[in-house]
């Protein structure tokens, strides 16, 4: 069935989560709906705000562009506009447009007939944002602790942030998300890699099957997750790659104030060492 003629047949009417067929349709190849137009409108207001406030500052360039979050003597309070209440409002525009995103997608996912798998992924990174701008913030009594908009000045806030609990490596929750992306990255680079291998034989030699392709990891590891399989084994590994990473920074502050180094205090507390009525 040629491309377009797909598209036809499943640009179809209903599915729809607000507004019934008031912007049920399509632009070219890109469906609109309500939350579509959500979308256009939070983003391009959010993005003009950064523009604005960056002519406040008197720079354009990329690198130096600087929206801070309030100072936190406001606390959890509406600041003034060119004192971190243009951070507070784009931080609105950008939660905004992020969950109009998520939504249109369930609503081409209705369309489709398909499962949610791919807005429930989204949300995972929509829950790392507002994890880092919102929800900690709140726990620690000030929107001063969300992330500053801009390059240089957001590169310097993830340095202090890490600075002020030492090694911020140390963290558990940290250790387990970029144990998560790496192994995320190595699932699926040999699914990638075996992908193109099977596909693009030598010459001379019939392209490969999933016979084969379960086969070679048989031969390699004992076991194949399979052809499905690996495509569920890598979307587990992304989500809870990015759950930790919210897990890690929400820890951090609220629940626990000190140096990571001190926290594996306790292992060496154990009572199975010398001197710690064990051995």
């Amino acid at each position: 069935m040629a491309l377009l003629s797909f598209e036809r047949k499943y640009r179809v009417r209903g599915g729809t989560l607000v507004g019934g067929d008031l912007f049920d349709f399509w632009v070219g190849p890109f469906y609109v709906g309500f939350f579509g137009v959500t979308t256009a409108f939070f983003a391009l207001l959010g993005t003009l705000l950064i523009f604005w406030g960056a002519s406040q500052q008197g720079t354009f360039n990329p690198w130096l562009i600087n929206i801070a979050p309030p100072d936190l003597k406001y606390g959890l309070g509406m600041a003034p506009l060119m004192d971190g209440g243009l951070w507070q409002i784009i931080t609105m525009c950008a939660t905004a447009a992020f969950i109009s995103w998520a939504l249109r997608e369930v609503e081409i996912c209705r369309k489709l007939g398909m499962g949610y798998h791919v807005p429930f992924a989204f949300s995972f990174a929509i829950l790392a944002y507002v994890t880092l701008v919102i929800f900690r913030p709140l726990l620690m009594g000030a929107w001063g602790h969300g992330f500053p908009y801009g390059i240089f000045s957001h590169l310097d806030w993830v340095s202090n942030t890490g600075y002020a609990y030492l090694h911020f490596h140390y963290n558990p929750a940290h250790m387990l998300a970029v144990t998560l992306f790496f192994t995320t990255t190595l699932a699926l680079a040999l699914h990638g890699g075996l992908i193109l291998s099977a596909a693009n034989p030598e010459e001379g030699e019939e392209a490969k099957t999933p016979d084969h392709e379960d086969t070679f990891f048989r031969d390699l590891i004992g076991y194949s997750v399979g052809t499905l399989g690996i495509h569920r084994l890598g979307f587990l590994l992304a989500i809870n790659a990015v759950f930790f990473s919210a897990v890690c920074i929400i820890i951090s502050g609220p629940v626990w104030t000190k140096g990571w180094p001190e926290w594996w205090n306790w292992w060496l507390e154990l009572p199975i060492w010398p001197g710690q009525g064990g051995m």
